[in-house]
């Protein structure tokens, strides 16, 4: 494994901001991450730009945090290799029987720009989730 210090703010900044719930921090959150023109492939769908990834991001908290259903977790098997970070997001049960078991996981490749910020994501569900 590459090491990962240069890159962890990087890293730590991805996993938070799924999980930030006012409005105006996660757009300034999504705003830090992601380059002006920053573009996220997730299940064949594009979100170019910081208003696009803003929706996404919260979309993505409405639909399985914000309830109390799920917490974000990964990012402990990160590697890095120059400008590309990849790693591995889980959606963790936060409830129920269930409690801790991963729901869903996807493996994310980030491509940074040269100031550190995200200009690609790729997100590729490992484990979907169940229906």
């Amino acid at each position: 494994m590459t090491n990962t210090t240069g890159n962890q703010t990087t890293i730590d900044r991805y996993l938070a901001v799924w999980s930030i719930a006012d409005p105006a921090d996660r757009a300034k959150a999504v705003a830090q991450l992601w380059s002006d023109h920053g573009i996220e492939y997730v299940e064949g769908t594009q979100f170019i730009g910081h208003a696009a990834l803003v929706e996404r991001v919260a979309e993505a908290y409405e639909a399985f945090v914000a309830s109390g259903t799920y917490t974000l977790a990964g990012g402990e098997d990160a590697t890095t290799h120059g400008d590309i970070v990849v790693l591995t997001i889980r959606l963790d049960h936060a409830q129920g029987e269930e409690i801790g078991e991963t729901a869903w996981s996807a493996r994310v490749f980030l491509k940074l720009d040269a100031e550190g910020r995200v200009q690609e994501d790729y997100q590729l569900t490992v484990k979907p989730l169940a229906v």
